[in-house]
């Protein structure tokens, strides 16, 4: 048995080889960036792990043997899960690995914006100046609506915490149930809504077909102009042209961004060079814990196919019959 890493991430695989050592399965590890890597590397291959490397259709059709292909982590947006329905090979994730990391980053995101702790660590370092009143106004958290774009567990993971520092929260989900909302103590409503209402917005919609450029012009738009966007969900969800524009024009007041269109960031982005936007280099999901057990988690998903067995985390379609 062998499975291929198809792209590296990390500084080691020790997680990912005590799952495999311990069924016998060889474990090659390289670093793709085409889909001609893969197929040349993988041919042979039962499984894949993989990170950001697109296996395609053409990718998951070239390997006879291949079973299963598992994701570091929650999104499979890198994997065509229709492809590999087709062929019978499961598709896994890890959709539980990284709940507080996320919320967590999302959170301090939003403080810092909040509080305006970056631009007033840069004033007093850099200009020398010795007043809050130079960015004023910083209004009452308890003043504030936070609009959480999706209502999964990483937002509702979000929202604990915002209600326990005294912002209203609301959100907008077509599947989330009003039941569960008023678990939460949450308002749901709809987009256009959310976007008038919120004096932060926080996005953590999953990246699909339908959510490719969700938050597009018209959306931020409707945002006031002293309200800023986060996002620790998927890059491309947001149409970075149409923020890029409206933070120019300073229709919305800034951003605070984990992840971007493309990634890693071009060196000429525009928002590089923007004083009201915090950019992180995709690192919400990281904390020495939540790694490994992502990395643990993400490698016994195909241990369990090559087992025989059906693997805990798996997201192929309705049709998928092994």
């Amino acid at each position: 048995m062998k499975v291929v890493v198809t792209d590296i991430t990390f500084n080691d695989y020790e997680e990912e080889k005590k799952v495999f050592d311990a069924i016998g399965c060889e474990l090659i590890i390289k670093d793709c960036k085409t889909e001609d890597e893969i197929i040349e590397v993988a041919k042979d291959a039962d499984g894949l792990l993989n990170a950001a490397a697109q296996v395609t259709r053409r990718v998951i059709e070239s390997l006879p043997n291949l079973k299963a292909v598992s994701r570091y982590g929650i999104g499979v947006d890198t994997i065509d899960t229709e492809a590999a329905s087709e062929r019978g090979v499961y598709v896994g994730n890890v959709p539980d690995y990284c709940h507080a990391e996320v919320s967590d980053h999302a959170l301090a995101l939003i403080l810092s914006f909040a509080r305006k702790i970056v631009v007033l660590n840069y004033n007093t370092k850099t200009k020398h100046t010795w007043s809050v009143f130079d960015e004023a106004p910083i209004r009452r958290f308890s003043t504030q609506t936070v609009g959480l774009v999706s209502f999964g567990n990483i937002a509702r993971s979000l929202c604990k915490k915002l209600q326990a520092i005294g912002f209203k929260v609301i959100a907008s989900d077509p599947y989330c149930s009003q039941e569960l909302a008023r678990e939460y103590d949450v308002e749901l409503v709809s987009m256009e809504e959310l976007m008038k209402r919120s004096d932060i917005v926080s996005v953590h919609a999953p990246l699909t077909k339908e959510t490719h450029h969700f938050i597009n012009e018209e959306l931020i738009n409707l945002m006031k102009k002293d309200a800023f966007i986060v996002n620790t969900g998927r890059g491309p969800v947001i149409d970075e042209k149409a923020l890029v524009n409206a933070l120019k024009e300073k229709k919305i007041a800034g951003a605070a961004l984990d992840v971007i269109e493309v990634e890693p960031i071009d060196p000429n982005n525009p928002l590089i060079q923007m004083d009201n936007v915090i950019l992180t280099p995709h690192a919400a999901f990281y904390s020495e814990e939540s790694c490994n057990e992502m990395k643990r988690k993400a490698a016994q998903n195909i241990a369990d196919v090559l087992l025989g067995k059906e693997p805990k985390y798996w997201v192929n379609n309705k049709e998928f019959v092994k």
